[in-house]
């Protein structure tokens, strides 16, 4: 490489040069899963994507000649910023050839316009929500992830330490390798039936897919006060919730949805899971025509032996009732009658001992760990 420039992606032909990076970089890989190029497209549009009425992006591409090498977003959220009371750029959407001087150049443009805009540090990788992928891989690197979360070689630890960053924050991911093997734990079961029927807890039977979008905006808003005391969360906009309730729901298989309402019908809990896409998302590489929503209707629609577990969230006065394992069982049923072999669970917080306690209870192995990264640069 005989030298490195960094230029901010401007017209169309760059963008587009920044999605398809990633998929050359990591072609051939049995674990990378490169995401639908028009969706991706469609993140940085201001037209498209609610999320920038309240945040600021500015994408990089790094240069060798005519080659691209390397590829970063800048993200200053107004929301997450105001509402964690901080001056802090985000970066996501990072990814390099392994060279130091590639990624160097790329963080520096990232800072330069972080202290531009007066910001004190920079995390990341993180998008603009928590609907984004966000987190870089650190242990788990011969494993198939789920399409909600990224893929990196072992060399981005180093190309980020020894720029200057640190831990912020790990995230944790679990397996259910074996449903049918054991089954769903007989005593946990029996004193599951006692606690729905002394606390007159009752679980939503979806017999068509318009009830569930009925209730799909209950459930992000459900999903916010769940997540909303996590330090990195940043709230939606009615805007934003109307976005991701189209872009995600018309994929849920509404008998892998549970909910448990009280005694009067509310809303308690929710806990949604899909069948998996990952290799669906492979063999479509990026592309929905002509051939690549074939693969994701035969994930969806037929006989799939992995099951992604995707959001959950507990109303807090009904945390430590019993609310999360009734949806855990109804979950577990469901995924058995369905033919489900194994389940992923999505990114959970190391430091989450509640949630991470409560798969004591099932056979299951950690086997990828993400971590978000931080840096001064005030």
């Amino acid at each position: 490489m005989t030298n490195v420039d960094v230029i901010e992606v401007q017209g169309s032909k760059e963008a587009k040069a920044f999605v398809r990076f990633p998929m050359a970089l990591y072609a051939g890989s049995a674990y990378y899963i490169p995401p639908l190029i028009a969706q991706e497209l469609a993140t940085f549009s201001r037209e498209q994507n609610p999320a920038l009425e309240n945040a600021d992006a500015k994408l990089f591409l790094a240069m060798d000649g005519s080659e691209v090498v390397g590829r970063i977003a800048a993200i200053m959220s107004r929301s997450a910023n105001e509402r964690a009371k901080t001056k802090n750029l985000r970066f996501g959407w990072f990814d390099s050839v392994n060279d130091q001087r590639v990624a160097t150049a790329l963080f520096d443009a990232v800072e330069d316009w972080g202290r531009a805009l007066g910001m004190e540090t920079l995390t990341g990788p993180q998008g603009f929500n928590s609907f984004d992928k966000k987190g870089m891989l650190v242990e788990g690197f011969e494993e198939l992830p789920t399409i909600t979360t990224y893929y990196n070689y072992p060399y981005y630890h180093d190309l980020v330490t020894q720029y200057g960053f640190s831990k912020e924050s790990d995230h944790v991911e679990y397996v259910i390798p074996s449903i049918r093997k054991n089954g769903f734990p007989p005593r946990l079961g029996s004193m599951i039936e006692k606690l729905k029927r002394r606390r007159q807890y009752s679980v939503l039977r979806f017999s068509t897919r318009k009830q569930l979008l009925d209730r799909a905006q209950e459930i992000l808003d459900l999903m916010q006060e769940t997540y909303r005391d996590l330090h990195d969360i940043v709230p939606l906009t009615e805007k934003e919730t109307a976005f991701y309730v189209r872009k995600f729901f018309p994929l849920i298989n509404k008998d892998l949805v549970k909910v448990v309402v009280d005694d009067r019908g509310q809303m308690i809990g929710f806990f949604i899971a899909m069948p998996s896409l990952s290799r669906a998302f492979q063999k479509a590489n990026g592309r929905l025509w002509p051939f690549g929503f074939i693969h994701l209707w035969k994930a969806l629609r037929t006989r799939n032996k992995d099951l992604d577990l995707c959001l959950g969230g507990v109303k807090a006065q009904y945390r430590g009732r019993g609310v999360d394992l009734i949806m855990a069982k109804e979950m577990y049923e469901a995924a058995t009658d369905l033919g489900f072999e194994q389940a992923k669970a999505n990114p959970m917080l190391e430091t989450n001992t509640r949630v991470r306690a409560e798969w004591k209870y099932f056979e299951h192995v950690l086997y990828r760990r993400t971590r978000v990264y931080k840096k001064t640069i005030g």
